[in-house]
């Protein structure tokens, strides 16, 4: 961290729905080809990403923005059991972590990597450890200059002696991935989020 420096955090949508939809349409797609798709995903819903713009919108349509078929099933059921009550967001921020996780993972297409970037970014949680990120697996690799890759399990447990700012350590593995690639310079404070996936 000290040879990194300060940085921020990406901020997130001020909206729990906007985020998860934004979730949705980043998943496994590398930052400016995914900021060009939602882009067009947002123009196509009429500009205001709400359960109902999205209900509105014909699922043709949102193909036509560039979005998968199966990110288009996952908007169109995040926005069904949004509007029906069965995964309600209103209130959430009042629930635990792993309650969110619940919730959140009711809905088609989204995991626990889904509902953890959720909670790292938009409610600014401050112990999300995504073990399974493969990001954060890098980072910590490169940091203690490991000579494979890091395992979940392993990283779990790691983890532990910084608990209650796991958070902040998972944003510093992202950033350190980052400056190795080249993308960000070590003293940047360009905000961290998990980087694109590896060509």
């Amino acid at each position: 961290m000290e040879r990194a420096g300060p940085f921020e955090p990406r901020p997130g949508e001020g909206d729990p729905f906007t985020s998860l939809a934004r979730a949705i349409v980043f998943q496994q797609l590398a930052g400016r080809a995914a900021a060009a798709i939602y882009a067009r995903f947002v123009a196509a819903v009429g500009g205001s990403v709400t359960a109902d713009a999205i209900l509105a919108t014909s699922p043709e349509s949102l193909r036509a923005a560039g979005l998968s078929g199966n990110k288009t099933l996952s908007l169109i059921d995040l926005a069904t059991k949004v509007s029906d009550g069965s995964v309600p967001l209103e209130g959430i921020e009042a629930l635990d972590d792993e309650e969110i996780i619940g919730r959140l993972s009711a809905v088609r297409g989204i995991g626990r990597w889904t509902a953890e970037m959720f909670l790292l970014f938009e409610l600014e949680r401050p112990d999300v450890w995504p073990v399974d990120d493969l990001g954060v697996r890098h980072g910590w690799t490169l940091i203690h200059a490991l000579p494979e890759t890091i395992k979940p399990k392993a990283l779990q447990a790691e983890g532990d002696r910084f608990r209650p700012h796991r958070s902040m350590v998972a944003l510093y593995c992202w950033h350190a991935v980052h400056v190795a690639r080249g993308q960000v310079s070590p003293d940047s404070s360009q905000a961290g989020e998990p980087p694109p996936p590896s060509p």
